[in-house]
């Protein structure tokens, strides 16, 4: 089974590609969805946090005060650093264990905003990006999330990698951008898969 990662800037769509990949009965692997759930599950993570920020980090009902822990590492490189070095290793574990329990598909994604900067590329074999311009990905996220500014924004994409650099690094780009339709590049990169599945199973026969 190939593990492929899927990654791309914040309005990029890879949700969205992502769900047309699901269509296509491949198992998608949330990052930001599981993280919150490790962290909600994971009792050890749960003292570890509740120790290192304070008891605020989980609201009186139990759940995880994901704006209060946000509020405390925004524009804070070593705090988001603790945080992550926290939470990484045990979204890695969760992970590990959730491939494990899909080992009878051809190839599984892997979605990660930060696919790159948390070194989640590390646990994949190839990387898809999904591209669009900045201006673009700026109306969407400002369409999408009605709270958001136009400086919010920018101030995330600032804090991801450059899109020139997530191409660069990327094994297939698909391209959201318009102009190009999404779903003949999803149909076409998924047969390509299927195909480097087989080569790779018949290689290790």
């Amino acid at each position: 089974m190939l593990k492929i990662g899927i990654t791309g800037g914040i309005g990029s769509g890879k949700t969205i590609v992502c769900r047309i990949f699901a269509l296509l009965g491949v198992p998608i692997y949330d990052s930001d969805f599981r993280a919150k759930w490790v962290m909600h599950h994971d009792q050890w993570l749960r003292q570890e946090l509740v120790k290192t920020f304070g008891e605020k980090a989980y609201t009186p009902g139990g759940d995880l005060d994901r704006p209060y822990l946000a509020s405390l590492v925004f524009n804070q490189p070593a705090k988001l650093a603790l945080l992550n070095s926290l939470v990484h290793p045990r979204v890695k574990d969760d992970f590990t264990n959730w491939v494990a329990a899909h080992q009878n598909y051809p190839y599984i994604l892997k979605e990660a905003a930060l696919m790159y900067e948390s070194n989640a590329y590390k646990q994949v074999t190839k990387v898809i990006t999904v591209s669009a311009p900045l201006e673009i990905r700026i109306t969407r996220v400002l369409q999408r999330d009605a709270h958001r500014q136009p400086a919010e924004v920018q101030a995330i994409i600032d804090k991801q990698l450059p899109e020139e650099e997530r191409q660069q690094r990327a094994d297939y780009i698909i391209y959201n951008d318009d102009q190009q339709p999404v779903i003949p590049q999803v149909l076409a990169l998924h047969q390509k898969l299927l195909d480097l599945n087989r080569q790779s199973a018949s290689v290790s026969r």
